[in-house]
This record gives C-alpha cells, structure tokens and sequence, in this order.
C-alpha cells in the first residue's frame, strides 16, 4: 500500500477529510466568483490551524472542501472559524449576500468525512493479510 504521507517530530500521517456545508435555507447564492473567493478565505483561516486545503468546489446552495489535516488538529474548532469566517467575510463583501442571508450564511450542521487514500476494501485486505 502507498500513501502520499506527512510527518511530525514523532508520527508519520496521512489525514484527509472531505467537508461539506450549505448556505442557509438552501438559497441558491453561490456564484463561481463567490465560491472562488470561499476557497481563498478557506486557505486563509487554514494557515491558522497547519490544514493544507487540496480543493474546494461546489454547486449553488453548497461547498465541497477537501482538505488534510495533523492529528493534532481540532477539526470542531477548525470548521467553526471557517465557516465563522466565510460566512462574515462574503457577507460583507457581496452585498446581495447579505440582503438574502442578513444574519447567517451557514446551515448549523455540516458533513464531515475522513477519506483515505485507498479503498476500505483495500485496506481491510492488507490489514488480514498481516
């Protein structure tokens, strides 16, 4: 099996999620210009916590963010400035934004999936084969 790993002064790693959020009441807000700038404040608060964003894409009511992470990492912590910051910072900047979603950008709740680098199947085979 071969991962593509980081290290730290004592563990090797491989750590990648796969978070999704969406705008509040689903309103169909996000314009590829906005979502653009999403990914740039993601990148941003993301030098704040030691997370390397890998790509952010979406549709027009929602983000897909995916990203790498230590495991040293608080990830609750980590979502909620970025979802803090996002929602504030495209808010002010976008004027119709903020006239659709005055008080809040964000759904509440949120996805977040760990996704590795091989299949489950994959791994489940090389672990009984050990």
């Amino acid at each position: 099996m071969k991962y593509n790993l980081q290290t730290g002064s004592h563990t090797v790693y491989a750590l990648q999620y796969h978070f999704v959020t969406v705008t509040k009441y689903r309103a169909t807000i996000l314009t590829d210009d906005i979502t653009e700038r999403i990914g740039e404040i993601a990148n941003d608060v993301a030098g704040d916590f030691g997370v390397e964003i890998q790509s952010v894409n979406g549709g027009n009511d929602h983000v897909h963010i995916l990203f790498t992470a230590k495991p040293t990492t608080d990830l609750t912590k980590f979502i909620n400035s970025l979802k803090g910051v996002t929602s504030r910072r495209v808010r002010s900047e976008h004027p119709e934004v903020k006239q659709t979603l005055p008080d809040s950008f964000w759904q509440p709740g949120y996805f977040l999936a760990s996704s590795g680098q091989v299949s489950i199947d994959v791994l489940m085979e090389y672990v009984e084969d050990q």
